[in-house]
């Protein structure tokens, strides 16, 4: 089960700035420097086949959906990454929209306004993110057109219940118009409202 955690703004990590490192040979093979992002060799032992850049205009085969939390989680040491780190080691890779990268920019943003990362810092893992986004680490597609209609309604139907905000209910949205089977996320609510419509949170 993915862990929820009291996330109600921009996804941030909660220990301060520390650059994530992932455990085990790849950590030693790259050494103890640098920020963390999925390492290629992982990728392909996930057991992926053919060309992991999608064909222009084919949406990649998609099963799990993860929220801006998540991404944040992998690049930068915090109380989830963990767990971001384990989901990972089964051999799936949740896709990365145009949301996920506004959502992160700001996510990163928040860290060198609060100084808890410089701007060299912020630099270096803006470019981990873009080096694994080019070498097809994550699948990239755009957000789906109904996604905004969708937020809309479920606003509607579950704000008042579960407290959900707008970001909340996009990437839920998101999920649900990309036919995503699992949703992962370290947000309270994200999570309350990814279950009560039958999205999968293991």
């Amino acid at each position: 089960m993915v862990a929820g955690g009291k996330n109600c703004g921009t996804p941030r990590p909660q220990q301060g700035y520390s650059p994530h490192r992932s455990s085990g040979a790849a950590r030693n093979k790259r050494g103890g420097s640098g920020f963390r992002g999925p390492p290629q060799e992982d990728l392909r032992r996930s057991g992926s086949t053919g060309s992991r850049h999608p064909r222009r205009g084919a949406r990649p085969l998609l099963t799990i959906y993860a929220d801006t939390s998540f991404f944040v989680s992998i690049y930068l040491k915090d109380a989830h990454s963990t767990t971001a780190d384990l989901l990972l080691s089964r051999g799936a890779r949740p896709c990365i929209t145009p949301l996920h990268f506004a959502e992160w920019a700001h996510a990163i943003a928040q860290q060198v306004f609060r100084r808890q990362m410089t701007t060299a810092e912020a630099n270096r893992v803006h470019q981990e993110l873009h080096d694994d986004r080019t070498a097809g680490v994550w699948p990239s597609v755009d957000v789906p057109e109904a996604a905004l209609d969708v937020c809309v309604d479920l606003g509607r139907r579950y704000g008042p219940k579960l407290g959900v905000r707008t970001l909340d209910s996009l990437h839920v949205a998101c999920a649900l118009e990309l036919k995503a089977e699992r949703f992962w996320t370290f947000d309270d609510r994200q999570l309350k409202l990814a279950r009560t419509v039958g999205l999968k949170t293991t």
